[in-house]
């Protein structure tokens, strides 16, 4: 297994049915709260507001770093563990803007470690922002290689 390149995004990254998705945005924007959602409704938390992502073989992967593997930042509450993968192939990334376009010019992708990856922009404290993720990674997120 050659790493290619690597790059460490400020980003959160859960992983549904064995696809990692990347929740990007500012601090206090809601990757935290967002990854919570998706992970009471089944997704396994990769890692919370830095994710190492790593070209192998052709595919892109993200895993938490060392010292803060298996932890996640609940706002009012702190620091808690939980069980997590330690590593997942990215399949999508969502962008947090307080304002998405409501019907983006087509599909948008970001390169990251030399690898395309399908994005999405959503507001992540809407209530519908879960199942937009769920959708968003079934009918537009990458098939890892």
């Amino acid at each position: 297994m050659a790493i290619i390149s690597s790059e460490t995004l400020h980003a959160s990254c859960v992983a549904i049915d064995g696809r990692a998705v990347l929740i990007e945005g500012r601090s206090g924007e809601g990757k935290s709260d967002l990854s919570l959602r998706l992970i009471d409704r089944g997704a396994r938390l990769v890692s919370d507001d830095y994710t190492i992502c790593t070209r192998t073989d052709g595919a892109l992967f993200g895993a938490p770093p060392a010292t803060i593997a298996g932890k996640i930042e609940v706002r009012g509450i702190g620091l808690i563990e939980m069980p997590h993968e330690a590593r997942a192939p990215i399949a999508l990334l969502v962008t947090i803007l307080d304002a998405p376009p409501r019907m983006p010019e087509g599909p948008q992708t970001r390169r990251i470690a030399g690898i395309d990856i399908p994005e999405v922009a959503l507001a992540a404290l809407e209530p519908s922002a879960p199942v937009k993720v769920e959708l968003a990674l079934r009918h537009l997120g990458r098939v890892p290689a």
